[in-house]
């Protein structure tokens, strides 16, 4: 499976996956035209984009996505937080599989501090991808992955530091621990999963300020022995 990064973190969020049949993104947070522009538009071929929350860093591309035509899949309450109506918006339900071409998809619930979902997403050739951002805690356990696509925020002790001399408010601190994946819990996670078949793992959102890119590469390659990309 092709994994590009269109856009990822705080500024807006947007991935093309792509099995050999479909190309499908994941979160809308950049208008149509500059996803067109990453990908030098080819996009006649994307058969649609999946939502996860209505954050606008997720969501900010949505009308130009319905606007050229695009299905876009969200759950019901992230439509209703978006206000937004139109005929080419799928609604998906948590934990009930659809399919998108040739990727069967199934949406669960991740914790953040509005509704929100990550995707376990399984091709017809067999390939399994996971898909987690904007949570503190994923509770479930996943087999046989081999690809991870996981929110990597922070560190703890580079937040707690920043809170200690300013340069993070502790209300934003707080917030942030309550509602995005740390580089501690990321590891806790992938501890907590079966990697035998993983072949690459993808660290994604990134905090500008909270985050060490090498360090997250560094200790998530040493904790799992696999293939590590920090876009």
């Amino acid at each position: 499976m092709i994994i590009k990064t269109l856009a990822t973190g705080s500024s807006g969020n947007c991935y093309m996956i792509d099995d050999g049949k479909t190309q499908l993104l994941i979160e809308l947070g950049i208008r149509f035209n500059d996803i067109q522009r990453a990908l030098n538009f080819k996009t006649s071929s994307i058969e649609g984009a999946l939502v996860s929350h209505s954050h606008k860093d997720h969501c900010k591309g949505v009308s130009s996505a319905l606007k050229a035509s695009m299905n876009v899949y969200m759950s019901k309450a992230t439509v209703n937080e978006i206000g937004i109506k139109h005929n080419r918006i799928k609604l998906f339900e948590n934990k009930n599989q659809f399919r998108v071409g040739s990727f069967a998809i199934l949406p669960f619930d991740v914790k953040h501090d509005v509704e929100n979902h990550g995707f376990l997403i399984q091709s017809d050739n067999g390939s399994r991808l996971l898909f987690a951002t904007d949570t503190y805690y994923v509770r479930y356990k996943f087999p046989a992955l081999n690809y991870i696509m996981i929110e990597c925020n922070y560190s703890e002790a580079i937040l707690d530091e920043n809170i200690q001399f300013g340069y993070t408010h502790e209300f934003l601190g707080n917030r942030i621990k309550s509602s995005h994946f740390s580089l501690e819990n990321v590891l806790e996670f992938l501890k907590a999963n079966d990697l035998s078949k993983v072949q690459e793992i993808h660290l994604l959102h990134l905090s500008d300020s909270n985050s060490d890119e090498e360090l997250f590469k560094r200790e998530v390659q040493a904790a799992t022995g696999k293939l590590v990309f920090v876009p």
